[in-house]
């Protein structure tokens, strides 16, 4: 049989990693631009309706994440399978669910956004604002959504230079829009909103563009491979598992934010600060963890253990060198970092107070981060739910032991033994899915 893997190299693992690292860059970029530009507005209502109303519609938007991550496994298996056909259709597969994922949420945004307003209240003027931004970008919710499956694809076939220039694309033409909208026109706040609006449909185009050698391949029209009940049934159940598991990860982080609160202001200031600098640590390590996810979903499917063996093996290596990197990074230069951040001289003396923990996140977070991506790539969902929840479980009892005793030390110690723990419980289940690459065919149901 011709192989469908080819030779796994350091060289590779860079090559699919380094591009998603630049475009990684460009997300936080965006917020800080959109947060200026209305802020040149001289007043405090619009900053405010800008940053809830885009936190709210990335909340729901952020629900159908697990696109991206199922449509890597599969993809890269079909791939290494050498199924054309199914690589096709699946990227068709995405699109579908992103498309009516896009249009249930435009058809329910009023129950929606009572609803979001009702947890997250707001003064009558940032609402008032927010609930303008919020009913404008709605409409590009279809293309958002469609977005996830778009990368995960074109991360399957390796083309992270594709992603990088999609994402230089759409967030280049956001920021220009941006200033010609609310600085040139005065439209305000809905001049960010239309920005954000014509970047994301603007970004689909391009995207499908980019993907255009699908529509080549005639299986992408297909009606009985496109609605095969067996492959929706996997596809589904595979996404569901992910939903769980980034639902639980999510409470695990917010709850951390609302217990941060206990300890008044000050204390809560200082770990939404850090709480920057631990996303931007997940952002660093992101773009091997997609290398893994590809690479491991090839070997797998092409039933190839001492491949998978190697991407995983390749991919950790270097993620372990980012993440000691990242370690020095923090310990050298964190304490101007907070200086950056906040001016409060309080806040300041309190992040630093806790920083010892944020650069130990890299070390402890490294193995989680890195077998979600091997475990995504060979599809094996259930253990991603499984030991996700395992971890949450661990994280709550830990939270009951130490946060009375110790505070706010306890709660960062408690957040750091839940990213070790998912590492352990995934490395503990590693074997058995070595096991299936050897047994499984790749057209076999991989839970």
């Amino acid at each position: 049989m011709r192989d469908t893997v080819g030779e796994i190299t350091h060289r590779r693992v860079l090559k699919i990693a380094f591009p998603i690292l630049l475009a990684n860059i460009t997300v936080p970029l965006l917020g800080i631009v959109d947060t200026g530009v209305v802020g040149q507005l001289g007043e405090a209502a619009p900053i405010g309706a800008v940053g809830i109303g885009a936190i709210l519609l990335s909340a729901f938007y952020w629900v159908f994440g697990f696109l991206r991550m199922g449509t890597v496994g599969l993809t890269s298996q079909a791939r290494g399978a050498g199924d054309s056909a199914e690589v096709s259709a699946l990227l068709v597969r995405a699109l579908l669910i992103g498309g009516l994922a896009g249009l249930a949420m435009i058809l329910l945004q009023l129950p929606l956004f009572a609803g979001a307003f009702m947890v997250a209240p707001a003064s009558p003027e940032v609402e008032a604002l927010a609930r303008d931004y919020m009913a404008i970008r709605v409409w590009s919710a279809p293309a958002a959504i469609g977005l996830y499956g778009i990368t995960g694809w074109l991360v399957a076939q390796e083309r992270t230079r594709a992603v990088l220039v999609l994402q230089l694309w759409m967030n280049g033409l956001n920021i220009l829009l941006d200033l010609v909208f609310v600085l040139g026109l005065g439209w305000g706040v809905s001049g960010v909103a239309f920005a954000t609006f014509l970047a994301e449909w603007s970004g689909l185009a391009l995207g499908l563009w980019l993907c255009r050698a699908v529509f080549a391949n005639p299986a992408w029209r297909d009606p009985l491979r496109l609605f095969d009940r067996a492959r929706w049934r996997r596809m589904l159940l595979l996404n569901t598992d992910i939903l769980i598991r980034s639902l639980l990860l999510e409470a695990m982080l917010v709850s951390f934010l609302f217990l941060s609160a206990r300890f008044g202001d000050v204390t809560l200031a200082a770990n939404q600060v850090l709480k920057q600098f631990l996303m931007i640590v997940a952002f660093g390590l992101d773009g091997f963890a997609f290398a893994a996810e590809t690479l491991v979903g090839q070997a797998m499917g092409a039933r190839k253990r001492l491949a998978l063996r190697r991407a995983a093996a390749l991919t950790s290596v270097w993620a372990a060198g980012g993440s000691v990197l990242m370690v020095l990074a923090i310990w050298l230069f964190g304490t101007h970092l907070i200086e950056l951040m906040a001016k409060s001289i309080e806040v300041q003396d309190r992040a630093e107070t806790f920083l010892i923990y944020l650069a130990l996140s890299p070390l402890l977070g490294c193995g989680a981060f890195m077998l979600d991506g091997i475990f995504i790539g060979a599809t094996r969902s259930r253990d991603i739910r499984n030991m996700m929840a395992v971890s949450f479980v661990i994280y709550c009892i830990a939270l009951v032991l130490l946060l009375p005793p110790f505070g706010n030390h306890g709660l960062w110690i408690s957040l750091l033994i839940a990213l070790g723990a998912r590492g352990v419980t995934l490395a503990i289940r590693y074997p058995a899915l070595e096991a299936e690459a050897d047994r499984l065919s790749p057209t076999c149901t991989i839970t």
